[in-house]
C-alpha cells in the first residue's frame, strides 16, 4: 500500500531505461537515445522528489471525496506531503483500515455514521475536521413537480437509519407528511403521524435509490448519489435541504482518524488544505450545489 506513487514512477523510469537500450540495439539515432536518456533522468528526479515528501494515506469514496482529495494533492505537495488516495466502494472498509493503522485517515462519512460505527464495531475513530456537506434532494421519478402528488404515490428513500430520517424530514419540510414531535434525526416511516396523500415508501439501500426513478413518483437522494446519477441539485431537484437546516449542520462530511492522531502535524495539514479557499473554489466550480463547502 505504501509508496504506490513511488513504485509507479520507478516503473516508468525502468521502462525508460529498457526502451533506451532497445533503441540503441536497433541502431536508432543518437537523438532518440538522448531523448530517452532525458526522459529517464526526469522520471528519476520526480521519484527522488516524491521520496522526500512525507506520505499521508487516505481511504475515500469515489465521488466527491476522492476527487476533492485529488485537487488537494498539489497543495499538500507544496507543504512537503505526498497525499495517496485509495478509493473504496463500501462504507465499512474505510473505517477498518484506519482503525488498523494501515491508513492515516478516511474521508467519506458524517459524524452520526461514525458514532454508530464506533458503537457497533468497537472502533476508536474521531472527527479531525469538517469539510463539506451534501444536501439531500427530492428528484423527479415519473412526476416532475410536487404539485402533481396524488393519493398512493410511491417515493423511494434510503433505508439506513441516518439517511432515512433525513429523507423523511425533507419530505415533511415540503408538506408531504408529518412526523412525531421531537423524533428528529432518528425518524423512520413508523414515526409518520399524518400522511394526507397515503404515500407509500420504497426503502432501498442508498446506492440503489437512483436506479428506480422510472418506477416511482419521486426519489430522495443524498448529494453524492445524485452526482453519480448525473443530477444537479440546483437544476434537477424539486426541493433540497437548506444550508442552515438541522440535517445539513449534522451531516457534514469529515476527515476521520484513529483517536489521538487528530492533532498530528500531517493530519492538521490535510484538514487545513481541505478547508482552504482553493478547495472551496474547486467544490463550488465542480459540483453545482450537490456538494457544499462547510464554512465553520
Amino acid at each position: 500500500m505504501k509508496n504506490n506513487l513511488l513504485k509507479k514512477i520507478t516503473s516508468v523510469s525502468l521502462a525508460g531505461v529498457v526502451l533506451a537500450g532497445a533503441l540503441v540495439g536497433c541502431g536508432s539515432s543518437d537523438a532518440a537515445a538522448d531523448t530517452s536518456s532525458e526522459e529517464t533522468t526526469e522520471s528519476t528526479e520526480a521519484a527522488e522528489s516524491t521520496a522526500d515528501l512525507e506520505t499521508i494515506t487516505v481511504a475515500a469514496s469515489a465521488t466527491p471525496h476522492a476527487e476533492i482529495l485529488e485537487a488537494a494533492k498539489p497543495l499538500l505537495a507544496e507543504q512537503g506531503y505526498d497525499l495517496q488516495v485509495t478509493v473504496f466502494e463500501d462504507y465499512v472498509q474505510p473505517n477498518e483500515v484506519v482503525e488498523s493503522g494501515d491508513f492515516d485517515a478516511n474521508y467519506f462519512q458524517h459524524v452520526p455514521y461514525l458514532d454508530s460505527f464506533n458503537e457497533e464495531h468497537g472502533t476508536h475513530l474521531v472527527d479531525a475536521g469538517d469539510i463539506h456537506y451534501e444536501p439531500f434532494g427530492i428528484y423527479p421519478g415519473t412526476k416532475s413537480s410536487l404539485d402533481d402528488v396524488e393519493d398512493g404515490d410511491v417515493i423511494a428513500i434510503p433505508n439506513d437509519t441516518t439517511n432515512e430520517a433525513r429523507a423523511l424530514l425533507l419530505l415533511q419540510d415540503n408538506g408531504l407528511l408529518t412526523l412525531k414531535d421531537g423524533v428528529g434525526l432518528e425518524a423512520t416511516v413508523n414515526d409518520i403521524t399524518e400522511n394526507p396523500y397515503n404515500l407509500e415508501f420504497q426503502e432501498l439501500e442508498a446506492a440503489q435509490v437512483a436506479r428506480v426513478v422510472g418506477e416511482v413518483s419521486y426519489v430522495v437522494l443524498n448529494g453524492n448519489y445524485a452526482l453519480e446519477a448525473g443530477y444537479s441539485v440546483a437544476k434537477d431537484s424539486i426541493a433540497y435541504e437548506a444550508s442552515d437546516s438541522v440535517a445539513a449542520e449534522t451531516y457534514v462530511n469529515i476527515i476521520a482518524v484513529y483517536e489521538g492522531h487528530e492533532n498530528d502535524e500531517k493530519i492538521q495539514a490535510l484538514v487545513s488544505v481541505l478547508k482552504s479557499d482553493e478547495i472551496k473554489k474547486f467544490i463550488e466550480d465542480t459540483y453545482d450545489g450537490a456538494v457544499v463547502f462547510y464554512e465553520k
